[in-house]
């Protein structure tokens, strides 16, 4: 299998990836806007930890969920696998209705306490509004496409993503621009094509060509299926939960410090992160079923020659787009508006967040490698060191050592970054050969 490893296109895009590409799509509209893009932009920005939450649940499932099917595939225990497939499907309904409820009654003062202002709660609402209706689609689109891919349909998972955001796209300037709705017009154009790339997820899980199906008598949540599958999900929301709660701390001392401008640059630098880091993400996640697969088929020297592939192709694609962002800043930031304040107060700050990221593909690697052997304590901690110990701490911290506290609000990024990646390296070092032992020992 690694003889032919195309895990470069295995999962394209998926999970909290796939929702943040329509996000994407939709700021990139909004920021050219003739009137008041900025503001536009900073609010639909501001949405965007709420965007994440709903991602994250997502994920709680989805990512434990996938990888445990993958290894029962590898045992050959369809049936085992089959139930959490069933199981998870369930959970992440009963999850969006809860989900659909909060966000429709509390978004505007989750939003203002995520760092909207005045001059921006009126378009962070009216995105919200709509796309709190689709929330449904987002669980169920993101949860279940790792199931497909995890069965190595890889065209099937791909198109799943490439309905989803050619509609987007089509569907954005027009409800923006042509029916003139604004902001509401690009949540609207979300949601019906989270909507399409949802029929297409559960038709193809329900139909005859795959391997696992959707099968009424598995859609019991029945704990001793499921508690494995969110413990091993368990790393994978936290770290996604926690870029929510991040990204609050940062709007809210970037309003503090630098009001809505500074806002604004943040949208735009983590949206250029975003967007830039799909193609590591999806080369990492198209990585994990086959390390799942192997791992459950004992195949040591696969499971190693895997990571190693890799972690060589996303360090390589990190420190070309590292180069890239230093070398073309400005250009980076015109994806996203041609406002002259916001256009260069961005190219200011862009160097110094983006300073850490020629580390990137390392982290994302550990990380995903992580989870593909079912190794979820390590996962954890790895998430809970780079946010919670070292970035929450270091945006409050570093603003009161440097002259300039907004320039320090950015500065915490790459810090963080470069230290996190230095623990992740240590303990990985220690799992993964303890890891590879593990298969090389007689069964008892």
């Amino acid at each position: 299998m690694v003889d032919k490893l195309c895990f470069f296109a295995k999962r394209p895009l998926d999970k909290s990836r796939l929702n943040m590409l329509y996000n994407i799509i939709d700021r990139i509209y909004i920021g050219h806007m003739p009137q008041d893009g900025d503001l536009a932009l900073t609010g639909v920005g501001v949405c965007m930890p709420i965007i994440m939450i709903v991602s994250a649940f997502a994920a709680l499932v989805s990512s434990g969920g996938a990888p445990r099917a993958s290894i029962f595939m590898g045992k050959k225990d369809l049936k085992t696998a089959e139930e959490i497939l069933g199981g998870c499907f369930s959970l992440q309904i009963i999850l969006s209705v809860i989900l659909t409820v909060v966000l429709l009654i509390f978004n505007r003062d989750l939003l203002l306490a995520f760092g909207a202002s005045e001059n921006t709660i009126g378009y962070s609402t009216s995105y919200m509004n709509i796309y709190a209706i689709g929330t449904i689609f987002v669980q169920l689109t993101l949860g279940m496409n790792s199931f497909i891919t995890a069965q190595g349909f890889t065209k099937i998972s791909m198109l799943s993503v490439l309905i989803g955001a050619v509609a987007n796209i089509i569907l954005d300037p027009v409800f923006i621009y042509a029916c003139n709705m604004g902001v509401s017009g690009a949540a609207l154009a979300t949601v019906i094509s989270q909507a399409l790339s949802c029929v297409w997820v559960i038709s193809f899980l329900c139909g005859k060509k795959s391997l696992l199906r959707i099968k009424l008598k598995n859609l019991f949540v029945q704990p001793k299926i499921i508690l494995p599958c969110l413990a091993l999900g368990l790393a994978t929301f936290i770290m996604q939960s926690s870029e929510s709660i991040i990204s609050v701390c940062f709007n809210s001392s970037l309003l503090r410090y630098g009001g809505d401008v500074a806002v604004g640059a943040m949208t735009i630098l983590t949206s250029v992160m975003q967007f830039a880091m799909l193609p590591l993400q999806g080369i990492a996640q198209g990585a994990q079923p086959i390390s799942s697969y192997n791992y459950g088929s004992k195949n040591k020297d696969r499971v190693k020659k895997t990571f190693k592939l890799l972690l060589i192709v996303s360090v390589v694609y990190s420190f070309v787009l590292w180069i890239c962002v230093m070398l073309f800043p400005r250009s980076f930031a015109l994806l996203f508006t041609t406002e002259p304040a916001l256009l260069d107060f961005t190219e200011n700050v862009i160097r110094i967040y983006f300073g850490g990221m020629f580390l990137f593909g390392v982290q994302i690697a550990c990380q995903m490698t992580f989870v593909s052997l079912g190794n979820a304590p390590a996962s954890v901690i790895v998430a809970i060191v780079r946010k919670f110990v070292l970035l929450l701490p270091l945006i409050y911290i570093v603003p009161n050592l440097v002259t300039d506290p907004t320039l320090g609000v950015y500065m915490a990024e790459p810090i963080a970054d470069i230290i996190a990646v230095t623990f992740t390296i240590i303990l990985f070092s220690f799992q993964f050969r303890k890891a590879l032992n593990k298969i090389e020992a007689p069964s008892i």
